[in-house]
């Protein structure tokens, strides 16, 4: 049996009917740019992240770009995001004229190590980007505070969080804004590229707004250089359509991931990674090292595990047991072989030391998480994962 990473179809085709509906009720309109299929999606995701004002846009790499605009990053600034992380993040930056500075990762829960952020501030430092990774949050906490110490922006990326919470409140409407993405890979994906925008600042809502169709309010009127960032109606429609269904999606994965701890906690050679050793508050404590670490869910975080991600101890141990699931047809993926700050796009940047990011590059692998997988799926995962652990 083959399982995939992910299985798009078990979870689009039981909505079928009703996507082909609302398709043909968009062609009849002809309303194909913006309007009331994306104005509310933007309300939904706006309440489903605790903020006041959504954006619909172009995809999430787009969100990040426009958050970036809308507070005057540019040339001559430097902003603070985690090099453990995908592309998007350190690329909007840079294509602002301003200077990313790679932060090194916690190796407990991935997140963005605040401590090495702090050490990294310079008078040029203008905004932080926490990555709420794998469907984790960062912890906020630390992050607003640093934040409100040395007067700087935070932009949350919530690419692949959208619904997750940090002690109770949702991720994105904590920092000044919040950017989630629509890919279709994520717990909430479209049909396309499509992202959101949100923020409880009215202020910079309505410039991010005006800054989404080129800078233009009335129209034909340029107050600014902006960009094309809109989101599509359609896929704000087949969104709308997913959302009501949201909630157990991520039920299922919170049951899927649970499930996956207490199979290979049974077994030797796994052990869970401790909250206590994360880096997060000041002390860098680094866990014991058995063969696979599995994840854990911090007890303040609503976690709803985009990714369920090991740790697989030893060189080139985590490449052979990709090997060996790719042989077994089971579906695996590495995020991410190579961070940020070894990335050559970046090698005219000064050297950042960031040497967990680097272990976590040659030892992260992870593994089926998707809602519809089921029971018999699961076993084999594990199965396979225990039966490549004994042969040594």
């Amino acid at each position: 049996m083959a399982i995939p990473l992910l299985d798009l179809a078990a979870q689009n085709l039981p909505l079928e009917e009703e996507f082909v509906a609302k398709f043909r009720e968009i062609i009849h309109s002809s309303r194909f740019i913006l309007g009331p299929e994306v104005e509310k999606l933007e309300s939904s995701c706006a309440e489903l992240s605790g903020a006041k004002f959504g954006i619909g846009v172009s995809s999430g790499t787009d969100a990040l770009l426009l958050a970036l605009m809308a507070l005057d990053i540019g040339p001559g600034d430097e902003v603070l995001c985690p090099t453990f992380t995908f592309f998007a993040t350190a690329g909007c930056i840079s294509r602002t004229g301003a200077t990313p500075i790679f932060v090194d990762a916690c190796p407990v829960c991935f997140n963005i190590d605040v401590a090495d952020a702090r050490k990294k501030i310079t008078s040029k430092t203008k905004a932080i980007i926490p990555v709420h990774l794998f469907g984790q949050s960062a912890d906020m906490d630390l992050v607003m505070d640093l934040a409100n110490e040395h007067g700087l922006k935070v932009i949350e990326d919530g690419a692949q969080a959208i619904g997750s919470t940090y002690k109770g409140k949702p991720v994105g409407g904590i920092g000044d804004f919040g950017t989630f993405s629509f890919f279709p890979s994520k717990n909430l994906g479209g049909f396309g590229d499509g992202g959101m925008l949100v923020t409880n600042d009215e202020e910079l809502y309505n410039l991010a707004k005006i800054l989404r169709g080129h800078g233009s309010k009335p129209k034909y009127f340029h107050k600014f250089v902006g960009g094309n960032f809109r989101l599509d109606p359609i896929q704000a429609a087949m969104l709308s359509i997913k959302l009501p269904h949201y909630e157990r999606f991520t039920e299922n994965r919170r049951s899927n991931a649970a499930y996956y701890l207490e199979e290979f906690l049974k077994h030797d050679g796994f052990v869970q990674a401790k909250e206590s050793d994360c880096c997060c508050p000041e002390t860098k404590a680094q866990p014991a090292e058995p063969k696979i670490t599995l994840p854990v869910v911090y007890e303040h975080n609503g976690h709803i595990w985009n990714q369920f991600t090991l740790r697989v101890h030893g060189e080139g141990r985590r490449d052979a047991l990709k090997a060996h699931l790719v042989e077994q047809k089971i579906g695996c993926e590495i995020y991410y072989p190579v961070p940020m700050h070894q990335q050559e796009c970046f090698q005219d940047l000064p050297p950042q030391a960031c040497p967990i990011a680097e272990k976590l590059a040659t030892e992260c692998i992870s593994i089926p998480i998707y809602p519809e997988l089921n029971t018999e799926q699961k076993y084999l995962v594990i199965n396979s994962i225990k039966d490549w652990l004994a042969l040594g």
